[in-house]
């Protein structure tokens, strides 16, 4: 399953990401109304694990804007606050089921398994495809054709970004947020090194060329072609 959490306190959004990961779940995290949008247009989810109290617009306001655009994927809100009216109002956006802070990850765990079986769904695979590169985020191991592939921690959490949005364009800022989370990134040229390292592994020994540079923009994974160099 993959499960898109949306928590602007950063510690909380580590502590919530590395559960889910080590149970299983394939996962991306954003720390802004904007950017839950802006993702969970760009790859469907099975979850999303909602704070309310978000910079720039809210979780209500979020979740209401999930469901005007006919998003499916079940909500588990987040919040400090825990009075009826607060249940209500969070409810009524389009939420799915409320845990109020401080919670245990088995619960968060408990929650996520419970929403998933709620809405019919059914396990499903893995594995990310992107032409002939596979990655298996429960086992971790990255195949090119019939060639397996090794890569570092921060290689993989690279790929997998990459992996998770085909064809999508991402910033170099977005890369470094989703693979080291809070700690800031200044130097722009860290993800080039990163990028740089994965193409000698992944794409030199290839034919055919999966990670493309956007010029002005960022990379991006695909089988086409590269149109900006």
């Amino acid at each position: 399953m993959r499960v898109l959490v949306v928590e602007d306190e950063h510690k909380i959004s580590a502590y919530v990401k590395r559960g889910l990961e080590e149970a299983g779940y394939a996962v991306d995290a954003v720390f802004t109304g904007p950017e839950a949008l802006e993702w969970a247009d760009a790859a469907p989810y099975d979850a999303i694990v909602l704070d309310i109290l978000l910079p720039g617009m809210d979780g209500l306001s979020v979740c209401r804007e999930f469901r005007r655009r006919g998003m499916r994927a079940p909500v588990l809100m987040l919040t400090a606050r825990d009075t009826i009216d607060d249940r209500v109002a969070g409810l009524d956006s389009g939420a799915d089921d409320y845990l109020v802070k401080p919670f245990a990850m088995r619960e968060l765990l408990a929650r996520v398994r419970a929403l998933a079986r709620r809405a019919g769904d059914q396990p499903r695979t893995t594995t990310l495809r992107v032409a002939d590169l596979t990655m298996d985020t429960l086992t971790r191991r990255v195949r090119r054709g019939h060639r397996m592939i090794q890569l570092t921690a921060k290689e993989y959490a690279v790929l997998e970004c990459l992996m998770r949005g085909p064809e999508r364009v991402l910033t170099r800022s977005m890369i470094a947020e989703h693979v080291w989370s809070y700690a800031a990134v200044n130097q722009s040229n860290v993800v080039d090194v990163y990028i740089r390292n994965l193409r000698r592994k992944i794409d030199d020994p290839s034919d055919l060329k999966l990670i493309h540079t956007v010029r002005g923009a960022g990379y991006r994974l695909s089988p086409g072609e590269e149109e900006n160099g």
